[in-house]
């Protein structure tokens, strides 16, 4: 039986080793707060007390962690990743961080004789839950190989996209296109509210024509229901938009569309809305 251990049981990550857990994998789980094992350890994962303990008792330990900082802590952190590391082991970062942090993470990784693979994901709950993430793999080949059963589980469309980096920049790429794509399309549902167009029938029309896509369709009901109920947290989804400014900073790249709606984001989350869903930046633009 394959045995996997899973670090980070959010929104995404609970989901993720649920799927585990369900295809019949030994999982064994560590969240910061542990309590969050306990539905984990209800439906048969083994809860370990710390990151180390996971990782030296599983030859393929997944993380899913909130951001650069966290991934970091989690990694190079007193009894965290790195010193439950050997030989032949197997880590999987499936967090969404920018391509430096991975690098670091990877380079620690494979200094300690483990292996290193990158895969952050493309999808919110929803795909979460029904194991149909896109993942998008960077790094150790052979591990891509041998996470592939789990990778199955979790996701519909599985990448490898080479050297360690092109992970995250593939998800960066992503999610600052969606982050874009949601800040234009709340301005024109406030737009017009505001000139008093239903927003049922600016769905219905957007719907049918060439700006018609699966977000819209899904996030624009929720928002005309009031319905923010988090799929993907704001302030993740500002996070990843800055990241990806950042990225454009590094390479010389303008990015001006995204810098705007970074901007948007920020002043969303300063209203407080940075642990509703993503689509509550409709909320601050209304305001």
């Amino acid at each position: 039986m394959n045995k996997f251990g899973f670090l980070g049981l959010g929104i995404m990550g609970s989901a993720m080793a649920k799927n585990l857990l369900k295809a019949g994998f030994d999982v064994t789980v560590w969240n910061r707060s542990p309590e969050k094992c306990e539905e984990l350890a209800a439906l048969g994962a083994r809860s370990a007390a710390t990151p180390r303990q996971v990782v030296e008792s599983c030859g393929i330990t997944f993380a899913m962690l909130s951001d650069p900082a966290a991934d970091e802590a989690v990694c190079f952190g007193t009894d965290g990743v790195l010193e439950g590391i050997g030989a032949g082991k197997g880590y999987v970062d499936m967090s969404t961080v920018d391509a430096t942090t991975a690098q670091k993470i990877g380079a620690a990784v494979t200094d300690k004789g483990g292996r290193f693979l990158e895969a952050p994901v493309s999808g919110s709950r929803k795909p979460a839950e029904d194991g149909t993430l896109i993942i998008l793999t960077a790094g150790d080949k052979s591990l891509y190989n041998e996470a592939m059963p789990a990778f199955e589980r979790m996701g519909k469309k599985v990448l490898f996209l080479g050297e360690v980096g092109k992970g995250a920049e593939m998800k960066l790429v992503v999610n600052m296109v969606m982050g874009g794509m949601m800040s234009i399309f709340c301005e024109g549902l406030a737009l017009g509210a505001k000139a008093g167009l239903e927003v049922t029938d600016m769905l219905d029309v957007m719907d049918a024509g060439a700006v018609a896509n699966p977000m819209f369709k899904l996030k624009g009901g929720l928002i005309a229901a009031g319905n923010f109920t988090t799929a993907f947290p704001l302030k993740h989804m500002q996070k990843d938009l800055r990241l990806a400014v950042g990225l454009g900073d590094w390479l010389g790249q303008p990015l001006f569309t995204a810098a705007a709606a970074n901007e948007a984001f920020k002043r969303a989350k300063a209203l407080g809305f940075g642990d509703e869903d993503f689509s509550a930046l409709f909320k601050a633009i209304e305001k």
